[in-house]
């Protein structure tokens, strides 16, 4: 059980192309947002659609991967760690983010 204390898997569709950062050490971070949808039935019996954005950021090989592969609309399965993070603007401003830190990537569909 130790393993299932903060892993992420889900599997959705990239909302735009992969943002890909060149760090002055060699290495690559890609960042990307996924959506996952889902739908219900409400109260009234009308069926309901919810649609999840999630951010996630992947580095080395794995960024590598999200580089040469993945596109806007593309399906992929991913296995991460939730991570929250805050930084502050240019304006002075605190802002709070919650990305998925990617480990594992599945490229789906066709």
């Amino acid at each position: 059980m130790n393993a299932l204390k903060n892993s992420v898997q889900l599997i959705g569709n990239l909302g735009k192309d992969p943002e890909i950062v060149n760090m002055d050490n060699g290495s690559k971070l890609a960042k990307f947002s996924i959506a996952t949808s889902d739908s219900y039935k409400n109260a009234q019996g009308e069926k309901v659609a919810d649609t999840q954005w999630h951010n996630v950021v992947a580095w080395g090989k794995t960024a590598e991967i999200v580089e040469n592969y993945l596109v806007k609309g593309k399906q992929v399965a991913i296995e991460g760690k939730l991570m929250h993070r805050s930084y502050e603007t240019t304006e002075g401003e605190k802002r709070y983010i919650t990305e998925i830190r990617c480990n594992e990537l599945l490229l789906l569909g066709k």
